[in-house]
């Protein structure tokens, strides 16, 4: 549950405008509307603990008559505005900090006329929202609400591979210590059980880290790397997953590299032939491969919002071998390049990488969410 930081927020009277200010202790969904009859301004978060907040000190405003804090349903928290007059939202945005990953979120309100004000209210129409609605965030799921959601981090290189070095700064080195970021933070979520392919420098063929994500029982892998250009001033992060024609081919590797016994979780394939287990992979394939564009599409969202460095392409495919198991969905995601000066340093601290760890965090959890809004929906 994010805080509300009861001393730093407030209410803002400007020359001709509104301020709202919140600051929470990390970021949540959120969304802004207007409604009439009476006339309200309404803020819903992922559950924001209000406690504290005095509702009197945000009526101190010419065009705020009343606050009502509290809880929308379980998970799920509501800010309501009584308006003195008809206003329109200008603005709405949150920024997250580079330091300590906390989060601001502004609403600036500006006159309007009855009219277009009208015209305006209502709870936005936002599939998105909807998905997010749907569930309790404090008991996702993919499958199975008896155990928790098990997200595999695979911090990529190590050992003998350290992958792309400039400046002294190793790719291995920077992954590892992103991965366990991710893991205390993921863990915090409940329902969310981190696991992380390495955790220390070590190495692992590629094979060996989908084996232990397999091992894991993973509902969602995330391979994590830092790319290198040579005389390329390329920067920011790209989300990954595998190509369409790269699947055809994957399951036929599968079939050739791996055991019998470690191909498919909870599958024992000994004793079969490579066609059965070519099969049984595609048949798969076709719901975690879309299982695996849906949480690239969260990630780059989230990362939107937290402020984290994108490429100017931040979603891509290619035919990456760790992204090739079949039983569940993957992503490869490259936080930045080492080669260019900013992102390397950015990379190199707990501060720079702080966007990166908050985002994966909203997206892990949006996605379980439109995971389990879409279970019912998916092929038993």
């Amino acid at each position: 549950m994010a805080r509300l930081d009861v001393a730093k927020s407030g209410i803002n009277d400007k020359f001709r405008h509104v301020e709202i200010v919140l600051y929470l202790s990390q970021p949540v969904p959120y969304r802004v509307f207007t409604l009439d009859d009476p006339k309200r301004l309404v803020i819903d978060f992922r559950d924001v603990d209000f406690r504290g907040v005095d509702a009197a000190s945000y009526a101190r405003s010419d065009w705020i008559l009343s606050a009502l804090f509290g809880m929308l349903r379980p998970g799920w928290s509501r800010m309501i505005l009584d308006l003195e007059d008809p206003v329109r939202v200008e603005q709405a945005g949150m920024k997250v900090s580079l330091v300590d990953g906390t989060a601001r979120i502004k609403v600036v309100l500006r006159a309007t006329s009855q009219a277009d004000f009208v015209s305006a209210v209502g709870a936005p129409n936002d599939p998105d929202w909807a998905f997010k609605m749907m569930s309790d965030p404090n008991s996702v799921a993919l499958q199975n609400p008896n155990r928790p959601l098990i997200i595999v981090i695979d911090p990529g290189h190590g050992g003998i591979d350290p992958g792309a070095e400039y400046a002294g700064v190793k790719e291995a080195n920077i992954m590892l210590a992103l991965a366990l970021e991710l893991a205390a933070a993921l863990g915090r979520i409940e329902g969310v059980q981190p696991a992380i392919t390495r955790s220390n420098d070590t190495f692992l063929a590629l094979q060996e880290r989908l084996t232990l994500a397999r091992g894991a029982k993973a509902d969602l892998f995330i391979s994590l790397h830092a790319d290198a250009l040579e005389g390329v001033q390329a920067t920011g992060a790209s989300v990954y997953t595998l190509t369409d024609i790269a699947a055809l081919g994957a399951s036929q590797r599968m079939a050739e590299r791996h055991e019998r016994g470690d191909i498919l979780a909870g599958v024992d394939l000994r004793g079969q032939g490579d066609q059965v287990a070519i099969v049984l992979q595609d048949l798969l394939r076709v719901e975690t491969a879309a299982a695996s564009d849906r949480f690239a599409n969260q990630l780059v969202q989230a990362m939107r919002v937290t402020g984290a460095v994108l490429n100017s392409r931040p979603r891509r495919e290619a035919a990456l071998a760790v992204l090739q198991a079949a039983d569940f969905p993957s992503v490869l995601l490259e936080v930045g390049f080492l080669s260019n000066e900013v992102d390397r340093a950015r990379l190199n601290s707990p501060q720079g990488r702080a966007p990166i760890v908050a985002a994966v965090t909203l997206a892990v959890g949006r996605w379980a969410i439109e995971e389990a809004a879409l279970a019912p929906l998916i092929r038993q």
